[in-house]
């Protein structure tokens, strides 16, 4: 499938500040595409250079196979959602989706068909005569999205669209906005600075580090094979640890925390290593004895915290007396574990993620 967008070499700096870093990179027709990163990062900046409201330092933004070099927002192929969503509180949900095409001279018939049509696919063709400010969080953020599709846009950019919903809103309009693109087809490029939302919705995840692309790939591959320590801390929740490592002859490496906590694993990758980390899921609780390739432990249980299905115990490594995190499986066989209890247990060499830096 061709890149819709092309990204080439693009930098931005703002008083000899360089915020963008010589980006590179290409989105799909149809993707949808998250760039992902805290504040600060540069993604929004990113975002305004593909929309056309900054213009580069250097490279260039290709939608379509044509340069936007020099061509204003109005005549890009592209519409924005910002997170303050900014409907008209005059106008009601038909007139807020009309206003551009009013603007762009379309027939009083076109204008209501092309309203109508769009109203359907977001699910408020019952809401056009209602105004906007009676409306909930989650139909306010469709009337902004059909607004923008019902231009015909090649890109969607959606800037932090969700931040100004409670959490149960935002959870629920994750779900919405997949299935909306995957309805529609357009190309969604989101910006974000929730993990949980980019995993959720995208194709592709592109994790933003000082204005620079940390490591662009798909969801499972960025929780499961982060490139950099920064993805490894950033993409999910994770135990760190500050190490030591040292390689035996065995083709093993020994890891050694600066509390003196000790694992082992098969050598893979170069010696010195400075910092670990092991998602909480990866730890197995008394693990069977006939477990090849794992690097065992003891720990003490000191906290429970129940969640439901996302239950974990908060414990302390025997050795080193290291807090780690680790989630509880939904097993009977854990059902009874209590504050204060000892046990075994490991973790596989593939899930013992080791970087210098």
């Amino acid at each position: 499938m061709d890149n819709i967008l092309e990204v080439q070499h693009i930098s931005k700096k703002f008083a000899g500040h360089t915020v963008i870093k010589d980006l590179n990179f290409g989105v799909r027709e149809g993707d949808f595409f998250s760039i992902l990163g805290p504040s600060g990062c540069g993604k929004t900046t990113l975002l305004r250079m593909i929309a056309g409201f900054l213009e580069p330092t250097s490279g260039k933004v290709i939608i379509r196979g044509e340069d936007m070099s020099g061509i204003p927002p109005n005549k890009r192929p592209v519409n924005i959602v910002f997170q303050s969503l900014a409907l008209f509180p005059m106008m009601n949900v038909k007139e807020n989706v009309a206003f551009g095409l009013r603007r762009r001279k379309f027939t009083n018939k076109e204008i209501d068909e092309k309203v109508f049509s769009m109203l359907s696919r977001v699910g408020l063709e019952d809401y056009g005569n209602k105004a906007v400010t009676q409306l909930s969080g989650g139909q306010r953020q469709r009337v902004a999205i059909a607004r923008s599709l019902v231009l015909g846009p090649s890109i969607l950019l959606l800037d932090e669209p969700l931040g100004a919903l409670d959490r149960k809103l935002r959870e629920h309009m994750k779900i919405e906005l997949k299935l909306l693109q995957a309805e529609l087809g357009t190309t969604f490029i989101y910006i974000t600075h929730d993990q949980s939302e980019a995993l959720v919705m995208s194709n592709k995840v592109a994790v933003m580090n000082s204005g620079n692309f940390d490591q662009l790939d798909t969801p499972k591959n960025l929780y499961k094979f982060p490139a950099t320590s920064f993805v490894a801390g950033f993409v999910g929740e994770t135990n760190k640890f500050d190490i030591s490592t040292q390689k035996t002859e065995n083709n093993m490496m020994n890891i050694t925390t600066k509390k003196g906590w000790k694992l082992e694993k098969r050598f893979f990758e170069d010696e010195e290593h400075n910092f670990l980390f092991i998602r909480p899921e990866s730890i197995i609780l008394k693990p069977d004895d006939k477990l090849k390739d794992v690097s065992r432990f003891m720990i003490k249980v000191k906290t429970i915290l129940f969640d439901g299905s996302n239950t974990k115990i908060s414990a302390y490594t025997k050795v080193g007396d290291e807090r780690i995190l680790i989630a509880l499986p939904q097993n009977a066989r854990f059902e009874n574990i209590a504050v204060g209890d000892e046990m075994e247990a490991a973790v596989h060499h593939n899930d013992l993620k080791c970087y210098k830096e």
